[in-house]
Parts: C-alpha cells; structure tokens; sequence
C-alpha cells in the first residue's frame, strides 16, 4: 500500500498571500501546505480522501492520472470544494467515477453540485456513481474499509482504518469503542491544529495522548495550522515515532 499526502493543511486563519506571520513566510517546502487529503493506492486501486479546493492542483503535482473511488471524511467546504475536477477522470475513464459518503454527505454534495444531479446534465458535466456508507465495514471493489466516527465539534466525521492504517481528520473526540477499531494499526494519521485549545480540532498535546493509547509504531500529524509553528521546530519537540506530515510525503506499507 503506497500512500502521499496531498495536503496537511486547513483554512483555519489568514490566507498566506496576506499573511505577515514568519510561518507563512517560511521558504521550508514543508510549511507550504494545500487543503487536506490522502491518495492511497491498494490492490492495485486508486482511492483519494476528500477533494477540497486545491484538488485539480494536487492530481497534476502527483500526475494522477486514474482514479478508481473517491472517499469522504465530511462536508466541510475545504474537504469537498473540488469535486466538479473529478471531470478529467469521468471522461479519460469513460465511466461514472464512484463516490463514498455517509447521508448527509451525500445530501450536501446533491445541494453544491447539483447540475452533477440533474436528469438532464449540461454536456461536459461529469457524473458520479454514489454509494452511501455507514459506520460499518464496507468495500471498494477488493479493498475492505472499516469507517471511525469521530467527532468535530458536534459533527460526526469519518476517519477510515484500511489494513495496517488509520486516516483521522478533523476532530476533537474519539470515543473508547471507536478507538478500539483503530489499535493495532502500524500507521496512523491524526489531526493537530494547533497548540492552543480549539473548539473542533485535537491540539498537538491532544493528539498525541490519542496516539499513545493506540501506540501505533508510526504517526503522524496532518490538518496542521501556521499557528502550530514552524515544522522543522515542531519536530524537534516530537516523541521518536511521531512526526509531522507535510505535502508530498509517500508513505510505503
């Protein structure tokens, strides 16, 4: 299983075109960070998590040029601004591309995009084949998926555990049944946005007690705010087998 991060960042505070803050400054490519959102590939299957706004720019820095399921974490805006770029698929693979989501994912996604909808679409609109998930094991062809309620704020969001590996995004509270399906994994991915308490997002201390008791043997940090710090700062902090995630980065399982 190969995984790359597209994005590990988040609209949470000022844009960085009119940010004067030294992190937004940064010239580290690391601090440089687009919308977020994972692109694995398993069994031999293309699967991206989430299209936020910058997805069209994270398919053509990562030349991904077939893509076999798209899986949704939530409705959030910066998780699924980008779904109308699914069209370069829809017509190079000449096939409705598959779409994952709980119901009110799928209802937000029918209001946002509802020329995708319609029963009688405009030419060049692309089409989707949706498929609604449950808190329950479920499959992309041949690849089981087990989903993980989390909680953002008072929003139930899915993380996903595939294999060996966990993919949390967005939250602030995992409940004792929930994180049972996630130990034992050897990878996990978990949401810090900042240091100082916030009201839907782990901070960095909370994140990492999350990851102490699943005790995977890697970790890492996405959805990461410029008010977290400097990355190469931030990971001099970190405990051994925790590290920041960063744009880019290729995980092999």
């Amino acid at each position: 299983m190969k995984i790359t991060f597209l994005g590990t960042g988040t609209s949470q505070g000022v844009p960085v075109i009119a940010s004067s803050d030294p992190v937004c400054q940064s010239l580290d490519f690391r601090d440089k960070r687009l919308r977020t959102s994972i692109f694995i590939v398993v069994n031999g299957q293309n699967i991206v998590f989430d299209t936020g706004p910058d997805f069209r720019q994270q398919m053509l820095r990562e030349r991904i040029d077939h893509l076999d399921a798209v899986i949704f974490t939530h409705q959030h805006k910066d998780h699924t601004a980008g779904l109308d770029d699914i069209r370069a698929f829809y017509f190079k693979q000449k096939m409705d591309i598959p779409v994952y989501a709980r119901k009110p994912v799928i209802e937000h996604l029918k209001t946002e995009f509802s020329y995708m909808f319609a029963a009688k679409k405009y030419p060049g609109v692309a089409s989707v084949d949706i498929k609604e998930i449950e808190n329950q094991p479920f499959q992309v062809n041949n690849t089981l998926i087990t989903p993980i309620e989390v909680m953002h704020y008072k929003l139930p969001v899915f993380g996903f555990r595939i294999k060996d590996f966990t993919y949390i995004t967005d939250a602030n509270f995992i409940s004792e049944e929930e994180l049972e399906k996630i130990k034992g994994s050897k990878v996990m991915v978990i949401n810090a946005l900042q240091t100082q308490p916030h009201i839907s997002h782990f901070t960095l201390e909370e994140a990492i007690e999350v990851i102490e008791k699943v005790k995977p043997e890697r970790a890492y940090i996405t959805h990461i705010s410029y008010k977290l710090g400097f990355h190469a700062d931030v990971e001099k902090e970190l405990p051994e087998n925790i590290r920041l995630a960063y744009d880019g980065l290729q995980l092999n399982l």
